[in-house]
Parts: structure tokens; sequence; C-alpha cells
């Protein structure tokens, strides 16, 4: 147990590295460490995920403010809808069952790399507009009840609705997502707290882990390419969703080595696909074919 306890320590120091570089990933890294090392049961691994995401987000987040990189009317108004949503979310999570929380967490990480694979699709002269009320109480009523159901959709959710649905920069999205995400965890943890028992020493110690993490990672936010961090990182939050979605498979299905070699194969292809892409999307347009050109002079001479 001490071994365990250990290990699971230092990978927590990756749930605040991931939360200072990105603004979001803290439940997506914590719900697998403390189900699958730290050997939780599903709901006390998602109420304890919630208590160190938000004590770990309400930290990073300070730095930001003091930089000016949390816009405050949005934050607080997404916070809130986002709080009430959580805390239903984790009433209702009582009645449903640990297989299907968990489920619905890999679903959630799949959908979530594929969001970060895909980017974001600036467009142009929308950084200063203000997020609509009602649109943004609707995100975050939608992004709470996820976060306080299954512990995810936190900040890989508030970031991309608050970059595309407003054109924030990414700076200011990632500071308020901070605020965003403290505010509904602890909602959600309350949640949890009327029918799951938390194992604080634990929490603390993953939580004072997380905390360090997330301060380097914010020094380390300037240095890593935001391309290349989001694009790593979403392939490995997918595999990490395969292995989830894979664990609550039956066990005579889990030992078959064809579906290990499907899942494996459709990976690789996956891969070379975007890959393919991205070379695409980089290579310079052809050049305009002769016939074209000789046919504009034509008719410039007519």
């Amino acid at each position: 147990m001490t071994g365990s306890l250990a290990l699971t320590v230092a990978l927590a120091v990756l749930i605040g590295v991931s939360l200072g570089l990105l603004g979001g990933g803290g439940s997506i890294l914590a719900v697998p460490l403390l189900v699958y090392v730290a050997d939780l049961p599903a709901r006390e691994a998602i109420a304890t995920s919630l208590l160190v995401v938000g004590v770990t987000s309400a930290v990073g987040a300070l730095p930001h403010a003091r930089a000016g990189r949390v816009r405050w009317r949005t934050g607080l108004l997404f916070g809130a809808a986002g709080m009430a949503g959580a805390y239903g979310g984790g009433r209702l999570a009582a009645f449903v069952p640990a297989a299907v929380l968990l489920t619905g967490f890999a679903l959630m990480m799949l959908a979530t790399a594929t969001a970060m694979l895909r980017g974001r699709r600036d467009g142009p002269g929308r950084q200063r507009r203000e997020l609509p009320v009602a649109r943004v109480l609707l995100d975050g009523v939608v992004v709470g009840l996820v976060t306080g159901l299954v512990g995810a959709g936190g900040g890989f959710l508030v970031v991309p609705a608050l970059a595309l649905l407003g054109g924030l920069p990414m700076p200011v999205a990632v500071g308020t997502s901070l605020v965003v995400i403290a505010m509904k965890s602890f909602a959600g943890l309350a949640g949890y707290l009327s029918t799951v028992a938390i194992d604080w020493g634990l929490a603390a110690a993953v939580t004072g882990a997380a905390v360090l993490g997330s301060l380097a990672g914010g020094r380390l936010a300037g240095q890593v390419p935001e391309d290349v961090l989001r694009r790593a990182f979403g392939w490995f939050v997918a595999a990490m969703g395969v292995f989830v979605l894979a664990q609550q498979l039956p066990q005579d299905l889990r030992a078959d080595p064809l579906l290990w070699t499907v899942a494996t194969t459709t990976v690789a292809v996956a891969v070379v696909v975007a890959g393919v892409r991205r070379i695409r999307r980089r290579l310079p347009p052809p050049p305009a074919s002769s016939d074209s050109n000789t046919t504009g002079k034509r008719q410039d001479s007519m």
C-alpha cells in the first residue's frame, strides 16, 4: 500500500502540470490514477478527483488573475451555472452503476481527445466580444452536469467553449477556465459527499502533489509550443480512454487477442490519417496551370 501511495502521489504531479499548461485535463488524469493505481472504487475516485482538481485549479488561477488573464464576468456566470449542474450530477451519480460511470468517463475522454486533436479554428475579429449570457448559462449547466456525474469534462470543455464561442485569446480562456473548474468541482464534490466517504489523507497527499505540478506547468507554459503539446496530450487522452473503456468489457472479451489487434490497428490508422491531413494542410497551394494562364492572356488580348 505504501508503494501504491508513493506512485499515486508521484503521478499526481501530472494532474497539476496539465492544469498549469492547458487549463484542464486534471480529472482526465485523476480518475484513472485513483481507480487503477490507488485502487479506489469508482465513486470515491471521482469524488476525490473533484477535490484535487478544485483545489489545484483555485491555486493555479491566482497567477493568471494577477496577470489579468481572467474574464471575471464570463467566468463567474459560467461557474455559477456549472456549480448547479455539477451538484445535480454529483447527486445523480449515486443512482448510476459504477460501470456506467466509468464507461461514460471513457467516452468523455475520447470526445475530449477528438476536440483536442481537431484544434481551434479562430475567426478574425472575435477577440473582444463578450459571450451571450444565455449561452454561457446553458453551456455552464451542461458542462457542470457532466463534471459532477463522471468527474470529467472540465477544462477541455470549458476552454474550447470560451475560445470558440467568444473568441477569447487562449491565455485568457485558460485563466478563466481555471476559475470555472474550481467553482464547479467544489459543487460536484458537495453532491458526492452526501453519499461517498473520502480518504482525506490520500486526498491531501494527491492534492499537494498536484498543486506543485500546477506551479511547474505554469512556468513551462511559455516554453512548449501549444500545438505540439495539445496534440501529444490529445493522443495520450485517447489512449487512456480506450484503456478505461476496455476495462469495462467482459473478462472473456478483454482476454481476446483479436480485440486488441483490431484496437491497435484502428489507432495506428487514425494516427496515419491524422498525420497525412496535417502534412496536406502545411503544403503550399499548387501553382496555377499553364492552360489557365494562357486563357487569361487570351482574354486580356481580346
